[in-house]
């Protein structure tokens, strides 16, 4: 793993990093990745240190769910110490949640991401979280301000106010409250699991999406 440079804009150390050819699929390019140590992570009063550990277990929860939101994401001992690498995601970074908005081909994956946010309890879902990759698909990255045992909700997506989820979102939602996934109790504390459940059923309840409570409910910066 090469540290090319650190990410400007970011309030923890966040690094983009290149895998060496034990890192690359068997005769690929040179692989990509952002790379979060803990010893970069500046503390912060109500989330316990190791945000690197929630960056991987709202990965395992969006591969659970089968929506494929947020790009592969494992835990590695790097040169700075044990965090998370995420591939980075080749984009137009012209575009974000508010450019998308325009265009109506991108709701439904803007609805999946906003369900996805009162499921995990994002923190910090800002308009530049979202990334139209040049694949095609928007992609939602930087999850260390999730899965909190108490309500957290900030985002941006609050435009689909009152519409009802996909059927087929809420049977994937079910499912991951009656199975959550093993790995996740190595990753979250006991009242973050059971909260992430309970979220999970409350959705199933209630399958529409609400509105913000507040102006807390915003994130700052908005992009």
């Amino acid at each position: 793993m090469e540290v090319k440079g650190r990410l400007p804009w970011s309030s923890n150390g966040t690094f983009l990093v290149e895998l060496g050819p034990d890192g690359r699929p068997e005769g690929g390019d040179a692989v990509r990745a952002v790379y979060k140590p803990a010893g970069g992570e500046r503390a912060l009063w109500d989330y316990p240190s190791g945000l690197y550990r929630r960056e991987r277990a709202v990965y395992v929860v969006s591969q659970v769910l089968g929506w494929g939101l947020v790009p592969e994401t494992v835990l590695r001992d790097g040169p700075m110490g044990l965090g998370s690498l995420q591939r980075f995601v080749d984009a137009d970074f012209k575009e974000h949640y508010f450019t998308l908005l325009e265009r109506p081909e991108h709701h439904d994956a803007l609805r999946s991401i906003g369900l996805f946010d009162l499921l995990v309890n994002n923190g910090d879902r800002k308009s530049g979280h979202c990334l139209l990759g040049l694949d095609g698909r928007i992609w939602a990255i930087d999850h260390g301000l999730c899965l909190h045992d108490e309500p957290k909700l900030r985002t941006v997506v609050w435009d689909f106010v009152g519409q009802p989820f996909s059927p087929a979102q809420v049977d994937d939602i079910v499912r991951l409250a009656l199975a959550p996934p093993e790995e996740l109790r190595a990753l979250l504390s006991g009242a973050e699991l059971d909260a992430l459940v309970a979220r999970a059923r409350g959705l199933v309840r209630r399958p529409f999406f609400p509105g913000p409570r507040t102006h807390w409910s915003y994130p700052w910066p908005l992009v």
